[in-house]
């Protein structure tokens, strides 16, 4: 079993308690600026489904996965959709959604697995559709507080987004953590557009 899963597996509540009620609006807001109205968007490893209920309230149609079949449960009944249950390579859709976002999910995988899940979310995207995603901002890949993390640079990342030519990273920025008492963390954000 993955580590990464078994911890959200085991620790859901205390993740969903310091994550669904975090005010996430100006990246969401921004993320939904480059769609169309009632857009379909992909909420790839959605947590605890905050996004999701977001992006719905906002009229949006709204696929959500994550890889914790606890945090699927919970998310489910937050969002009042059914939340499959997924591990982000199992991704096999083609031309299916506008946008994807991929908050601060996909960076537990190791780079070797991230490309090719990445090439599959580009895969999953038509034509013009774009991916939001997050990693904290360092060159560390490994294992921290339990769950494994790939993080990057903006030069480590144009560095390993070059394999994916489809993709371009249309915006990148850096911000702080929005959680009480992680301020001092940074976060690299992307805009990549197919």
């Amino acid at each position: 079993m993955d580590p990464t899963i078994d911890y959200y597996n085991l620790n859901a509540e205390n993740f969903i308690q310091s994550t669904q009620n975090v005010d996430m609006h100006l990246l969401q807001d921004k993320f939904l600026h480059l769609l169309n109205e009632g857009a379909a968007i992909l909420d790839f490893g959605c947590g605890s489904g905050r996004d999701t209920r977001y992006f719905l309230d906002k009229g949006y149609q709204v696929t959500a996965t994550d890889g914790s079949a606890e945090l699927c449960r919970r998310a489910s009944a937050f969002t009042g959709i059914e939340v499959k249950e997924r591990l982000f390579g199992e991704l096999d859709e083609i031309d299916t959604y506008d946008g994807i976002w991929a908050c601060s999910s996909i960076l537990h995988l190791p780079k070797n697995e991230l490309l090719p899940v990445i090439k599959k979310m580009c895969d999953a995207l038509k034509s013009t559709g774009v991916i939001y995603t997050s990693f904290k901002y360092s060159d560390f890949e490994g294992v921290r507080n339990g769950r494994y993390f790939t993080d990057f640079t903006e030069d480590s990342f144009k560095e390993f987004i070059a394999e994916i030519p489809e993709l371009t990273i249309k915006q990148y920025w850096i911000t702080g953590d929005v959680r009480p008492g992680r301020g001092d963390e940074r976060w690299l954000n992307l805009i990549l557009r197919k």
